[in-house]
């Protein structure tokens, strides 16, 4: 039903200086980013193959928050705690699949188009189906890209299928793991919402709860003292083979 874990959103007082940080200290190059004009939000994309980060921050806030995911990101920020907002599933056939889950008792959202106007002034397309909470502990949206244009185009796709990184190599997302207060229950609303199931482990908690998505793992965990409530794994295909492990803004990301 999904192809995988689309991308991560990540709420951030300022997109391109959160874009260089994880630079710095990934070596993950941000390439893509623009407005939203209909969010009032504004962003910088690190594509992991055809999964990426995205950063995103406040450019209207009254306008972010007739948006359910723009009012996720203004929550986040003005609340003062910047991180994950939430996550897409990328969804090939997001109108049959919708029509799938909500027949099934989903409360998922009817599709809804969505446009980011680039620097260059090209607009990237896409459509995407909601929740009706968003939030690190509440079931993903939906994206279901334009194969199109200066993103998602054959050209553009292969160009970042072999993008190397300034670690040395390119780089995919391989995992999600999120600290819930009861990840059973997570995992149910996961599983209404857009038809994901999760099975026990992998860990020896038996209250750990694990799902596969594509070629991606979601891993929902009790909350451990000191840890972030987010974690997130990124591989190095080739070149960079030492371990980093870094933590910004509520966020651990470890690059193996």
């Amino acid at each position: 039903m999904y192809l995988g874990i689309d991308h991560l959103v990540l709420a951030v007082p300022d997109p391109d200086v959160a874009a260089l940080g994880l630079e710095q200290a990934l070596g993950l190059a941000a390439t893509g980013g623009g407005r939203h004009p209909q969010l009032g939000t504004r962003n910088r994309l690190i594509f992991l193959g055809d999964s990426y980060l995205e950063l995103v921050g406040l450019e209207e806030p009254a306008r972010a928050g007739e948006h359910p995911l723009g009012g996720a990101v203004r929550a986040a920020l003005e609340a003062g705690t910047p991180g994950l907002v939430s996550l897409a599933l990328a969804a090939p056939d997001l109108r049959g699949t919708v029509e799938r889950l909500r027949q099934a008792g989903s409360p998922i959202g009817e599709p809804v188009a969505g446009e980011r106007t680039r620097p260059d002034g090209r607009v990237v397309r896409w459509l995407a189906a909601f929740p009706p909470r968003l939030g690190p502990a509440e079931p993903p949206f939906l994206i279901e890209h334009e194969l199109a244009g200066p993103e998602w185009g054959d050209e553009a796709r292969a160009s970042r299928a072999a993008q190397v990184h300034p670690f040395g190599g390119r780089a995919r997302l391989v995992g999600l793991e999120l600290a819930v207060s009861d990840p059973a229950a997570v995992a149910a609303d996961w599983d209404l919402a857009v038809g994901v199931p999760f099975v026990p482990g992998p860990g020896p908690d038996p209250l750990d709860r694990e799902a596969r998505v594509g070629e991606q793992a979601v891993r929902l965990v009790p909350p451990t003292a000191g840890d972030p409530p987010a974690r997130i794994g990124i591989l190095g295909v080739d070149g960079g083979r030492e371990h980093i492990l870094v933590e910004r803004f509520g966020c651990r990301f470890v690059r193996v």
